[in-house]
């Protein structure tokens, strides 16, 4: 596919993913927050009804009044809205953006040789099976122990060791950048496995019983809605640990760093206890849970133990050093030129312009001066999975000249 054509399917394929998620884990925040502020109804009529929890709302100028039925309604008298295809759409889309994106370039963007010397194909395979994997151990382990004695508290365990071991695989296997979204998209594969197995199967069970189907014994209906209940939890803890493992391959500091593995897991946890806290906080103050404040900050002190555990030990140094005026030779463009060739022609030069940049002429590196230097020096994301080797006295060069005001002239 030509580059340009490539660019767009990325581009469009990213927006539809990220309008498809925020519709997606909205609803899905918005259902945690409404279980958590439901009110046990003391009112006759919506007792005999069947009405199990209500609250009231306002919101757009109008009330509103939710209510929620164990098992289910006697009668619906309504259009029923059903919740999947926001999790589908995100799914098909996110999983086309990491085909464009990884799969169809495996051998740039998915492999890294010094890691493993791994042929494209078996990249590719390697990395599906990741997400096949991960939710038969996943739904495997929660049907196990879900409903056991403190057995949402074992799922919990068990996963945050196949994920820590996942995370550890996919990091010494692939490149950095491509693992981290990969052990994004094996959980988010599991969220939304998750919706089309278990929650709409069994909301479908229920409905058909209620209607044209044939009557099921209560206890069945009332595993439905457990086992629909447990899944739909699972996946809003998965949400910020995934939100997170998503957005953070746009950060080389982050997958570069040689133990990049610790790194993600240590914040999807923190992602994990963040999102517990806003799970309990409603319901503490509904007096149905213990104070949900203890998570959030064990989460910030994670984040912040990250933070200060990454920082570069020379910082003060480096900081002083920058702040001193510049004093060493001025780099001529010849120089710069030469570095180039060597580490970036392949893919921005006359045969190749990945992105639409070019950087085999003066006027293409003035154009793209203050890029080469963001990605080259300031990220370093740049060669890719420096697949071209280039050097840090090279990465130094290119710092050089851009500080030195860019010059293309001789």
């Amino acid at each position: 596919m030509d580059p340009y054509y490539l660019e767009w399917a990325n581009l469009l394929l990213r927006w539809l993913h990220l309008i498809t998620v925020i519709a997606w884990v909205g609803s899905s925040f918005y259902f945690v927050f409404l279980d958590s502020n439901l009110v046990k109804p003391t009112s006759p009529d919506l007792l005999e009804k069947g009405v199990d929890g209500a609250m009231w709302a306002v919101h757009g100028g109008g009330f509103y009044n939710p209510q929620k039925y164990m098992v289910a309604p006697q009668k619906i008298h309504s259009k029923l809205h059903w919740f999947y295809w926001e999790s589908y759409f995100t799914w098909m889309s996110g999983f086309a953006l990491f085909t464009v994106l990884y799969l169809y370039n495996a051998k740039t963007f998915l492999i890294d040789q010094s890691l493993m010397p791994w042929t494209p194909s078996q990249a590719i395979a390697v990395a599906l099976a990741f997400l096949v994997v991960f939710w038969l151990v996943y739904d495997r382990v929660s049907q196990w122990l879900g409903f056991r004695e403190n057995g949402e508290l074992w799922v919990g365990v068990v996963m945050l060791l196949v994920i820590t071991a996942a995370s550890y695989l996919a990091c010494h296997w692939f490149a950095g950048r491509a693992a981290f979204l990969l052990v994004g998209a094996m959980i988010a594969t599991s969220m939304s496995a998750n919706v089309f197995f278990w929650i709409i199967p069994g909301q479908r069970k229920v409905v058909q019983a209620m209607t044209t189907g044939p009557k099921l014994p209560a206890e069945e209906l009332i595993m439905h809605g457990k086992r629909g209940k447990q899944r739909s939890v699972h996946n809003t803890y998965f949400t910020l640990p995934v939100i997170f493992a998503m957005m953070s391959n746009h950060y080389g500091f982050l997958y570069s760093h040689p133990q990049h593995w610790i790194i993600l897991v240590v914040m999807m946890l923190a992602g994990a206890l963040i999102r517990q806290f806003f799970v309990q906080r409603h319901a503490f103050h509904q007096g149905r849970a213990g104070n949900p404040w203890p998570y959030a900050l064990v989460g910030c002190v994670v984040i912040a133990g990250v933070i200060v555990a990454m920082a570069p030990k020379e910082v003060a140094n480096n900081f002083a050093a920058n702040a001193a005026p510049e004093t060493a030779e001025p780099v001529a463009y010849q120089q710069l030129a030469v570095v180039l060739q060597a580490r970036c022609y392949s893919c921005h030069g006359a045969a190749l312009q990945m992105k639409n940049v070019r950087l085999d002429s003066p006027q293409g590196v003035a154009q793209n001066a203050l890029n080469i230097y963001q990605q080259a020096v300031v990220l370093a994301q740049m060669p890719m999975n420096n697949a071209t080797g280039i050097t840090p006295q090279e990465r130094a060069l290119i710092k050089r000249w851009y500080e030195q005001g860019a010059r293309v002239t001789p």
